[in-house]
């Protein structure tokens, strides 16, 4: 079967006609349809099983992320609270983002039960769409082998191995975007308005899962279309900027419905003080990434790159300077950086395959120069070279808190890589161009050894065996050139040696995941010899363990880590509560949204959280509480123990509205004894309040 790579300059052959042999009936989906070879399909069903096993190894111990899990607790509890996105059972305090990324986790957990395994199986499925997806999307472009390589490399990419085996947003995102290039393709490919149109409504579920990162690619799928789509350029503009108001008003659906809902109707948007859906997404979460205060009313971003409190993972630099690896500063870390997406923190887990991506993009525009504008292989370059580019400019211009933003990365990495090995190989072959594969394994051993000796106790045995199957590869290849035989067995040792150098590391990465020492977390999606990368929760973990907050206490073990568990203390505080409410809506309130978390995950109670993520959310005021607690909706109240009161707060920037009702409870209220319910004040991590209108 003659494909679209057969040489470098081949136009795209047309579909041939298979026996009839090879057609199946609908059902039979281990079988290829008509226009792909008899091997692709089962090959690829193969493929998708190992991303299906990879990503669901540790479902069952993959952990919660623990401001996240609380959402979906809340939204499995209350449809209030998942059709706003609320933190807590009551809806009363969204959180600090969009929330179309927990749908599909409070759907499952309403289905199976709140557990681990069903907050995370919703991305074990999107990571194995993401996986048929980007072979579909490759093959249309370069064809079954290229498709299936892709595939393969998606699978085995690190970041992703991590992220779509644990509970984050990022694999919904990915999945979007995977889904948006696709259905731009066929709009490409045919010059049609649906699927362009299509493509903007992927892209704007997307936006739902993580806001204005999704917007990221749109310049590539709209240039793409624009520069290569046949038909008038004034067709062409039309259709996009259809495809645009499409992909803005899907995208904005949510902002609107918090915007034009009144307040008092729905939950306070949290990561603001002007309780704004549009500067919690634009400005918050959006262009204050770049700078603090471009967009007035929002609460201050925490910024830098910290680890989980305790031991680091085996071969994980540790930050002393010793031997296991570099120390992860400004130019490895997270922090707006030109250089950090080639840093020890970022290009392990999504950058093994830099070289080969970039040097298919270039040779493959090149090669392709005088091919006509409508060229589907020049267009793909076009297509994912454009992706690959701007996503770079954006995350080296942000904060990156997560490590699995870079995940957006991945599916140009794989398409250009995998089609650059097919038409690498190809031209070598053909005796043309001998020179590409060589020179593509060359620079893929150097960069790949260089990562592995950043961590020289993790996989110690890696960097060796790059060499010697790299060296045997080249030395393979070059033979064969010499002798003439680019289609003899010589030639295809080379290959497969070549294959090898350029895949083994990443794959070894990927594969550590099963080790749950090295599979990442809930909050941050790193695999290898990394806890975690900059997970916002653990510097909150980190700006409590160094105040004035009990430390060594079952609620401190308990309230920042991703555990489920109440203490004893906590049991008997909430059994008090909820027997003396005396039918008030809330089981307590607290001042802050931390101390509520393990209240909501473990038990769904309908806790009142004050002051946000952050701490620095001004909800809700003395005005509230008092209106709450003269309503008999509120009775009781757990004032934080100093240091516990909100990240904000523990940084010494206080949170007017929530001290107000700190400096309210303690004049009118009656301070109820640990004694009362069987707990201490240490292991409840406050005093319990009681308040009667």
């Amino acid at each position: 079967m003659t494909t679209a790579l057969d040489s470098p300059t081949a136009s795209l052959p047309e579909p041939t006609s298979p026996p009839k042999a090879d057609v199946r009936r609908g059902w039979e989906v281990w079988k290829s349809p008509a226009d792909q070879p008899r091997w692709a399909r089962p090959a690829l069903l193969a493929v998708a099983a190992v991303a299906a096993l990879l990503y669901s190894w540790n479902i069952t111990t993959s952990g919660y992320a623990p401001f996240y899990a609380v959402a979906a607790r809340s939204m499995s509890e209350s449809w209030k609270a998942f059709f706003y996105g609320a933190l807590d059972p009551g809806a009363t305090l969204t959180i600090d983002k969009l929330a179309g990324f927990l749908w599909p986790q409070a759907l499952s957990a309403r289905v199976f039960g709140f557990h681990t395994w069903s907050l995370t199986l919703p991305q074990v499925v999107e990571g194995v769409v993401t996986v048929l997806v980007t072979y579909r999307v490759v093959r249309r472009w370069s064809g079954p082998v290229p498709g299936l390589l892709a595939a393969a490399i998606m699978t085995l990419t690190p970041v992703l191995a991590s992220m779509f085996g644990h509970s984050m947003e990022d694999g919904a995102l990915t999945v979007c975007l995977v889904l948006a290039a696709d259905a731009c393709q066929r709009a490409v490919l045919g010059a049609r308005l649906l699927p362009l149109l299509a493509a903007g409504a992927w892209i704007g579920v997307g936006f739902q899962t993580k806001m204005l990162q999704a917007w990221v690619v749109l310049p590539a799928l709209a240039l793409a279309y624009l520069l290569l789509a046949a038909g008038s350029l004034r067709r062409r503009t039309g259709h996009v900027l259809a495809a645009g108001a499409v992909t803005a008003v899907v995208s904005l659906s949510s902002v609107l419905l918090l915007t034009l809902t009144p307040a008092a109707d729905r939950p306070y948007v949290d990561g603001t003080t002007d309780n704004s859906a549009v500067t919690m997404v634009f400005g918050y979460n959006g262009f204050n990434r770049f700078s603090g205060d471009l967009v007035e009313g929002s609460v201050d971003q925490m910024t830098g790159s910290v680890g989980t409190a305790g031991a680091p993972a085996p071969g994980r630099p540790d930050g002393a300077g010793g031997g296991a690896g570099p120390v992860d500063d400004s130019s490895t870390g997270g922090g707006p950086t030109p250089g950090k997406l080639l840093g020890s923190r970022f290009a392990p887990e999504v950058g093994w395959l830099y070289p080969l991506a970039l040097m298919s993009l270039v040779l493959g525009l090149r090669w392709r120069r005088t091919t006509p504008r409508t060229d589907r292989i020049r267009g793909g370059f076009v297509l994912w070279g454009l992706w690959l580019t701007v996503s770079a400019g954006v995350l080296s211009a942000i904060e990156v808190p997560h490590t699995a933003y870079v995940a957006m990365l991945a599916p140009a990495l794989a398409a250009l890589s995998a089609t650059g090995i097919v038409m690498f190989w190809r031209a070598y072959r053909d005796g043309r161009r001998t020179w590409a594969l060589p020179t593509a394994v060359t620079a893929e051993l150097v960069w790949s050894v260089f990562l592995c000796f950043l961590y020289p106790d993790f996989l110690p045995w890696l960097p060796w065996l790059l060499m010697a199957v790299g060296a045997a590869a080249i030395a393979a290849l070059t033979l064969a050139h010499r002798k003439g035989l680019h289609r003899g067995r010589l030639a295809t040792v080379g290959l497969v040696a070549s294959l090898v150098t350029v895949l083994a590391a990443p794959a070894a990465w990927s594969l550590s995941v099963l080790d749950p020492r090295y599979s990442g977390t809930a909050m941050d999606a790193t695999a290898g010899p990394f806890n975690t990368g900059g997970s916002a929760v653990h510097r909150a973990a980190n700006v409590v363990h160094g105040s004035n907050a009990p430390q060594g206490t079952a609620a401190a073990e308990a309230s920042l880590n991703d555990s489920d568990a109440l203490t004893a203390s906590q049991h008997g505080l909430l059994r008090y509560t909820e027997r003396h409410r005396e039918g008030a809506t809330f089981v307590f309130a607290t001042d802050s949204a931390v101390m509520s978390w393990n209240y909501i995950l473990a038990t769904g109670a309908k806790v009142l959280p004050m002051g946000g993520f952050s701490g620095g959310a001004p909800t809700p005021t003395v005005t509230d509480v008092k209106q709450l607690v003269a309503e008999g909706r509120l009775r009781y109240v757990v004032l934080a123990a100093d240091g516990w009161q909100g990240f904000a707060q523990t940084q010494g920037k206080g949170n007017p509205a929530i001290t107000g009702v700190r400096s309210w409870v303690k004049t009118v209220c009656t301070a109820v004894p640990a004694t009362a319910y069987g707990g201490n004040s240490a292991d409840t991590q406050g005093t319990l309040y009681r308040c009667v209108g």
